[in-house]
């Protein structure tokens, strides 16, 4: 499956339907009347963060979403019925932006949140609504109001608790490989990876999500090399893995490079703990690797940890501490969590699976 992170959609909710004008004509009834129907509402339209889903290549063969108009009321006050919804199915971590590409609609985090995006117009009223004491034979109804129309742009970043960042050839897709089912593509040339790849990774019999991105070269915030675009997909992570190849003749040139392309991001990207590891440490003799992991350590202030996803070597170490952070984390947002609200109805909220959409009470509009 081709990977897409970013695209334009044009959304349309349903017009409204018109009310009825109507009279009431049976024989043998002595007083009849208006009995004109209302029209029905028009379709909202909805996105929705599922599971099962980390790209927006759908949106790629379908960029317009149009609800179903309300249908017109009817005679023998016969209200119309409501138009048929629609709703965008995206992943969990997607975010919703106005045409602007700045000012943020929702940010879909959590499996089954809903957001409504465009409301549908009311439904006229028709002409038995406007029945009174002076006006027992009102001869009009109201058109249904028009829906809402705009263009948005649906922004992925994916959800992970673990990211892996360095320069390419550093062995992140390697290392991804050997602690999850993952398979991403793995060669012994630049850009190998294209696009991120998620990872589930064990150990001590507890879970975490690893994400694997494309590697940053020197300009990548300008657009040199792939770029530095896809660091989005490791802005909700919990913490870096910094992975820095045994193999470069200068290692700690090589993290401040990435440490640099980091902090031209932004983001607070930068204040995520961050674990160094020097990788590839088969390829080297021991007093190379000591050399090398001296240098490693003078320029990250902290003593890497040196490992070999070919060999293990240093593998369950370095997992062990990215558990710990995510763990401690995970923690520190559950303290934080205020006490649970009251639960609202409104319908423009961002609502998950067990509450509901709410019950739409919303009069009609002359």
């Amino acid at each position: 499956m081709k990977f897409l992170d970013e695209a334009k959609v044009y959304i349309r909710s349903g017009d409204g339907g018109a009310g009825s004008v109507s009279f009431r004509r049976e024989k043998f009834i002595e007083f009849g009347g208006p009995d004109g129907g209302d029209g029905g509402r028009g379709g909202d339209v909805w996105v929705e963060a599922v599971n099962g889903l980390n790209t927006l290549i759908d949106f790629r063969y379908q960029q317009h979403f149009k609800a179903k108009i309300g249908m017109h009321g009817m005679g023998k006050n016969r209200a119309g019925a409501k138009g048929d919804d629609v709703t965008l199915k995206v992943p969990v971590g997607t975010q919703i932006f106005e045409e602007d590409e700045e000012t943020l609609i929702c940010d879909l985090t959590q499996e089954g949140q809903r957001f409504r995006l465009a409301a549908g117009g009311n439904g006229g009223f028709g002409n038995a609504y406007f029945k009174s004491s002076v006006n027992q034979a009102p001869d009009w109804a109201n058109p249904g109001l028009p829906g809402e129309e705009k263009t948005i742009w649906l922004r992925l970043k994916l959800i992970a608790d673990a990211g892996l960042v360095g320069l390419p050839n550093a062995g992140k897709s390697t290392f991804l490989a050997a602690v999850s089912r993952a398979r991403p593509k793995i060669a012994n040339y630049p850009f190998t990876t294209l696009h991120p790849n998620l990872g589930v990774a064990t150990i001590d019999g507890q879970e975490f999500i690893l994400a694997d991105i494309p590697g940053l070269i020197e300009g990548a915030h300008e657009g040199v090399g792939i770029g530095d675009r896809f660091l989005g997909h490791v802005e909700r992570t919990r913490v870096l893995l910094h992975l820095v190849s045994a193999q470069e003749e200068k290692v700690g040139k090589a993290y401040k490079t990435v440490k640099h392309e980091l902090e031209a991001y932004g983001n607070d990207i930068t204040d995520k703990p961050e674990i160094v590891a020097l990788s590839q440490i088969d390829v080297l003799d021991d007093e190379t690797l000591k050399k090398k992991t001296r240098e490693l350590a003078r320029a990250c202030g902290k003593t890497p940890f040196r490992i070999s996803a070919v060999t293990g070597s240093g593998m369950t170490e370095v997992l062990r501490a990215l558990r710990d952070v995510i763990v401690e984390a995970n923690a520190g947002t559950e303290e934080e969590k205020p006490a649970k609200a009251p639960k609202l109805r409104h319908r423009d909220m961002l609502v998950s699976d067990d509450e509901g959409e709410g019950e739409d009470h919303e009069d009609h509009q002359g």
